[in-house]
């Protein structure tokens, strides 16, 4: 039992790594190895919802933050556009993040809140 799981392992290296399947591999650990395949990593992002009070979006965390401003159809003001000059800062759910070169946080643990959507304002 132990050899057949090193031989698996050192037959599925290459197509962990990204390699296309060998012809001398046997077909049946090919086709465990694609059911064991993790799912991509767009589906494993988790998504926050924010809200303007009027609108409510949902956007992957560590988007833009930016782009979910314009998103959500607020404008937000640049001038450097590096945040250095803090002009763009933008307040959501109670912190001030700079949108130019901010991220989206994380989705909020409270039901509550994530049902209502982390409220952004300009600051």
């Amino acid at each position: 039992m132990m050899l057949r799981n090193l031989l698996a392992l050192v037959l599925l290296a290459p197509v962990a790594l990204g390699f296309a399947p060998s012809a001398t591999m046997p077909r049946g650990l090919v086709q465990q190895r694609r059911a064991l395949a993790p799912p991509s990593s767009i589906a494993m992002m988790a998504s926050t919802p924010l809200s303007n009070g009027a609108k409510k979006i949902s956007v992957p965390e560590g988007s833009s933050m930016m782009a979910a401003c314009k998103k959500l159809g607020i404008k937000v003001p640049t001038n450097c556009k590096k945040g250095d000059c803090g002009t763009c800062t933008v307040n959501v759910g109670g912190k001030n993040i700079k949108a130019c070169v901010g991220k989206v946080p994380p989705a909020p643990k409270l039901k509550s809140v994530l049902e209502k959507g982390l409220p952004v304002r300009k600051a």
